[in-house]
């Protein structure tokens, strides 16, 4: 029985290995010239003026929560739309009713103002 995983445990050997192999090699070969510039923090094409940790909006946040909403929505909704025909109308209710725990997130985001821009 154990052979059946020997396949597995060598391909995981071999991807580690290779993964600290392309690191080292990196650290080895890599030219270490440190420069003031390279040193410095970098935020966005400008210097850092703040400090790190200042409170964010929290618009920030429901932008955040919006984009997963959305960006979950497409993830479970094309598989689900590929067979559902096999997985019936239980497979069809279940996704209604995550489609509208979904719809709840977005009434959510709608309502706190996420979607108005300035």
């Amino acid at each position: 029985m154990l052979e059946q995983y020997l396949p597995v445990i060598l391909f995981l050997i071999v991807g580690a290995a290779f993964g600290v192999i392309m690191i080292a090699l990196g650290f080895v070969l890599a030219p270490h010239r440190p420069d003031s510039e390279k040193l410095s923090p970098y935020e966005c094409g400008f210097e850092a003026f703040e400090d790190s940790r200042m409170k964010f909006d929290v618009r920030y946040y429901l932008v955040a929560i919006l984009f997963i909403l959305f960006d979950l929505e497409i993830a479970f909704l094309f598989p689900w739309a590929v067979v559902l025909e096999k997985i019936g109308v239980f497979g069809f209710w279940a996704m209604v009713i995550f489609l509208g725990i979904l719809v709840v997130g977005f009434i959510y985001e709608w309502k706190k103002g996420a979607l108005e821009w300035e």
